[in-house]
């Protein structure tokens, strides 16, 4: 992908199908000649002109807005033509199929191509370009993308946060502050005849303490970004007509599953996303678990347990109008046993008994009583999800963060640990510290991506759209 990063780009930028406007866009360096062959004019930096956009026989193929924004004070950092249409699919594909005709034509008989090169971009060449041009971080980058694929309001906000660098001014505080504490280790160590306690005089023990605690806060934060990024599956998993399928249609207030008093009605996964507090809970309906002769019904309970091994919280379903019945609570008894080696060693399995409408009330029964038919005890499940997934929103607002940020963030932590353990021995090892220190930097600058491989660049922006 790099290596092809000097050929101008184009793509139609936005959503497949029909719309009021639909936007082609071109990246490059010096487009003026191609605008001025395409449009036959020059264009006004950053100031919207109305005009047709015509065929190679003149005929017009729309008329539209055109802006042409001279690098490096664009999105990419180079030059940038935008040509806002009508947003049909046919008019788009010409106006593209255009542009591409154009930037292969000689201006003159005796000139070469008047863009050469032109391609197709990339899924995320836009960003990429943007990345690579300074005019965005990593973090900043991939913030876009969450922008986009928000589904949440808190999420699309915290988003916003990351992209205007919140996260990133972040990392960079806690970067200098570890640039601080290597110039004082490094100092101890190139001048080792000096009798001066560098360390102790600049107290870096205590910088040390501080920037970990720094850093625990960032990584709080960062944490309930990626849960509002990411949010957690919840599988509902029991016998069957304990009422699962009611559950999720209480939870997701709208008629998803079917329900009868039919044993086995739900064949099959139904998943709904809803939302908590702005965090996504990601809600799956299970077919009833038991032993079954029809074969339809064992590949639906064969995906329910599949569900439940992917599962980050675990609702076991129970009915509370049979609990008395021997023969059904030694059945709920084998898929427990099942759900203690299904499900990992830190997914919580949260009991529920369901039908608190229809039974009198047991104390004895450890778990959450409610009714998915009246609603009752459904809030406090939502809050004991939020529970359960570590949902705290933290003061003063949340960036939104990736797994791959609090894995960093993590591994950071554990070379400030190693540090802080070599300096509080007799017999300092110094360059060890240094050399954790070092790595933690390191680690910081792949978060923002001033340290990262060309392989990491391609996964991130390969899952961008195309045209972004």
């Amino acid at each position: 992908m790099l290596g092809r990063n000097s050929q101008a780009i184009i793509a139609i930028a936005t959503a497949p199908g029909r719309g009021a406007v639909g936007i082609v866009r071109v990246s490059g360096k010096d487009l003026r000649p191609f605008v001025r062959q395409l449009l036959g004019r020059d264009l006004l930096p950053r100031e919207a002109t109305y005009l047709s956009f015509a065929d190679h026989d003149g005929t017009p193929i729309d008329h539209g807005l055109a802006l042409f924004f001279p690098g490096p004070r664009s999105f990419t950092g180079e030059d940038v033509l935008e040509l806002q249409a009508h947003g049909g699919p046919v008019v788009l594909q010409l106006l593209l199929a255009r542009c591409l005709q154009v930037a292969a034509e000689a201006p003159g008989p005796t000139q070469q191509a008047c863009l050469p090169g032109l391609r197709l971009a990339e899924p995320g060449e836009f960003s990429l370009r943007a990345y690579l041009n300074d005019k965005l971080d990593l973090a900043q980058a991939e913030a876009i993308a969450d922008l986009i694929d928000a589904s949440t309001e808190a999420a699309a906000r915290s988003a916003s946060r990351s992209l205007a660098g919140d996260f990133s001014r972040e990392v960079h505080r806690l970067r200098d502050a570890l640039i601080h504490l290597r110039m004082l280790v490094e100092a101890t160590l190139d001048f080792p005849e000096e009798e001066i306690d560098f360390l102790q005089r600049a107290d870096a023990l205590g910088q040390l303490q501080r920037l970990h605690a720094g850093l625990q806060q960032v990584l709080k934060k960062a944490t309930q970004g990626a849960l509002l990024r990411e949010g957690i599956t919840v599988v509902i998993a029991g016998q069957p007509n304990a009422g699962k399928s009611s559950l999720l249609n209480a939870l997701a207030g709208a008629e998803l599953a079917i329900v009868t008093p039919v044993a086995g009605t739900t064949r099959d996964k139904v998943q709904q996303t809803i939302q908590i507090e702005g965090v996504p809970i990601h809600i799956v309906d299970t077919a009833g678990l038991r032993a079954s002769e029809d074969v339809v019904e064992q590949v639906g309970i064969a995906r329910a347990w599949e569900a439940i091994k992917d599962a980050d919280v675990v609702l076991f379903l129970h009915d509370l109008t049979r609990e008395q019945a021997a023969d059904y609570r030694a059945a709920d008894q084998v898929i427990a046993n099942s759900l203690n080696t299904a499900v990992g060693k830190n997914v919580p399995v949260i009991q529920v008994w369901n039908k608190a409408d229809a039974a009198p009330p047991r104390a004895a029964l450890d778990g959450l009583h409610l009714s998915a038919k009246t609603g009752l005890g459904l809030e406090v499940l939502r809050r004991l999800l939020l529970q359960s997934a570590g949902w705290q929103a933290p003061e003063g607002g949340i960036f939104m963060a990736r797994e791959r940020h609090t894995k960093a963030l993590h591994r950071v932590e554990e070379h400030l640990i190693e540090a802080r353990a070599q300096l509080q021995t007799t017999s300092p090892a110094l360059d060890l510290m240094a050399e954790d220190l070092r790595l933690a930097q390191n680690v910081l600058a792949e978060i923002t991506g001033e340290f990262s491989s060309d392989d990491l660049l391609g996964a991130i922006f390969s899952k961008f759209c195309i045209g972004k």
